[in-house]
């Protein structure tokens, strides 16, 4: 199979899995339309302030495993013929686990903003990134109280790792295909950042919503 198909079919592998819609799906299970409330989208954290501690929590690893197994089916179909450049097939199947978890077309193409779909990708791709990501999303929304401020913030974290990493030579890409996978990266940053563009204007103009556990275990806001 030559690059440019192993790519589409990595892009299709992800979509597939990227379209089962944890919140989404565990909300019918309830009777409720998560995107009928909140924010409207299908998201671990819109579930959390929803449905509770135990809905997010499903949600955001239902969330985080579809990403990863996407990699996995990518990494165990293509290894062996692309050793040099499974890393980067498996971005592009995170990828399209991304689009659609956002994008899902059973859904009319609303699904939710992707972070924790991303948030596996990262894990999965390469777990020194998710380290630093993790940590500077708890001592953002600690010191802020601003979910979306911390998964803004994330975004660009990775895309600064994934370069200064690949610059590096850390990553098991071929050098020749760096440039490409900076690129596929930046789709995943700028499309978490788009994702949240109501979250920014409200952030700009101090009415975004900050939030805390209730004594039941849900977001409340601020």
């Amino acid at each position: 199979m030559n690059m440019i198909l192993a790519r589409a079919v990595c892009i299709v592998i992800g979509y597939c899995l990227g379209m089962f819609q944890t919140g989404y799906i565990y909300g019918k299970l309830h009777h409720v339309d998560i995107r009928q409330h909140g924010s409207g989208n299908a998201g671990a954290t819109n579930t959390l302030r929803t449905l509770g501690l135990k809905a997010g929590l499903i949600t955001f690893f239902g969330d985080l495993g579809k990403a990863m197994l996407a990699m996995l089916i990518a990494w165990l179909l293509f290894h062996r013929e692309y050793p040099g450049l499974v890393m980067l097939l498996e971005m592009y199947a995170g990828l399209g686990a991304v689009l659609g978890h956002n994008f899902p077309a059973y859904l009319k193409f609303k699904g939710g903003k992707g972070i924790a779909c991303t948030a596996g990708f990262i894990l999965a791709f390469y777990p020194p990134m998710a380290v630093l990501c993790l940590l500077l999303f708890i001592v953002v929304v600690a010191v802020t109280r601003y979910v979306s401020l911390g998964s803004i913030l994330v975004m660009v974290c990775f895309f600064v790792q994934l370069v200064a990493f690949g610059q590096l030579g850390y990553l098991r890409i071929n050098q020749e295909f760096m440039t490409e996978a900076y690129i596929v990266g930046g789709i995943f940053a700028v499309m978490g950042i788009w994702r949240h563009k109501a979250n920014i204007k409200r952030l700009l103009s101090g009415t975004e919503n900050k939030f805390s556990f209730s004594k039941s275990g849900s977001l409340e806001k601020k």
